[in-house]
């Protein structure tokens, strides 16, 4: 089934890029639907900014300490991660495969003039066009939303530049992901609707390096993300039963 409003792909899943279209108004109300990601950004964006600052030397205490470095968020959505990448200082593109999602990004980041280029656009139509290389590369909590991990991975993976990383998080494929992720988050504590996670899409870090065999890049990871529900907040865990984040860079 194929929907007007979302570019295509051998990685796309119409299904479920439909449904988050479905959702596309609501990426901005923190306690709307995507809630939890707005609860989830603080600890991803500290990873990320720490990460990046000593992968390029940068000093994270400077107002914007990655200026002149190229930035790619894929599968942006509303722009959660676009809109503080670019007040750090990064040139951002963020590209989705939903029209609506896309549209909605652009509506909340045009009056904050934040420059970043946003594009309905797909990994695979980026690479075929020659576009970038991106110093750092954003695919985070996308992988186990495609139809073909290995093969989207390997494409996000080849628009890194030289020098530069990729950062990707994602969801173990586990018991304990599948009762906190699924029954939870989706059907117990309701904070996320119901079907926004196919367990049997999750992936386990070794099937992660594994997509890359024999392809010239190592991977850093994974490191665990935990929610602490006294304190209501994620914070960087060695606990990757759930969730996990891993960098990847190139060789050479």
């Amino acid at each position: 089934m194929t929907h007007p409003d979302q570019a295509t792909g051998s990685s796309i899943d119409p299904d479920e890029v439909a449904r988050f279209s479905a959702l596309a108004e609501k990426w901005w109300d923190a306690k709307g639907e995507f809630a939890p990601l707005h609860k989830f950004n603080p600890v991803r964006l500290g990873f990320i900014r720490d990460r990046a600052a000593e992968r390029f030397g940068r000093d994270v205490k400077a107002r914007r300490p990655f200026e002149g470095l190229k930035l790619l968020d894929i599968g942006c959505g509303g722009g959660l991660l676009s809109e503080p990448m670019a007040r750090l200082g990064f040139q951002v593109t963020g590209v989705d495969a939903s029209a609506r999602n896309i549209g909605t990004a652009k509506a909340h980041a045009e009056p904050q003039a934040l420059g970043i280029d946003y594009r309905c656009d797909t990994a695979e139509v980026l690479l075929a066009e020659g576009a970038g290389p991106f110093d750092v590369v954003l695919n985070m909590e996308v992988i186990e939303h495609v139809a073909d991990p290995r093969e989207y991975l390997r494409t996000c993976a080849h628009l890194v530049a030289p020098g530069g990383m990729m950062f990707l998080a994602t969801l173990n494929r586990t018991p304990q992901a599948f009762a906190l992720a699924v029954v939870g988050a989706e059907y117990v504590l309701r904070w996320l609707p119901r079907g926004t996670h196919d367990w049997k899409k999750f992936l386990k870090p070794e099937e992660i390096r594994g997509f890359l065999a024999g392809q010239p890049f190592d991977l850093q990871g994974p490191f665990g993300v935990a929610y602490n529900p006294l304190a209501d907040r994620w914070s960087l865990s060695s606990d990757t039963q759930v969730n996990y984040m891993m960098t990847v860079t190139p060789r050479g």
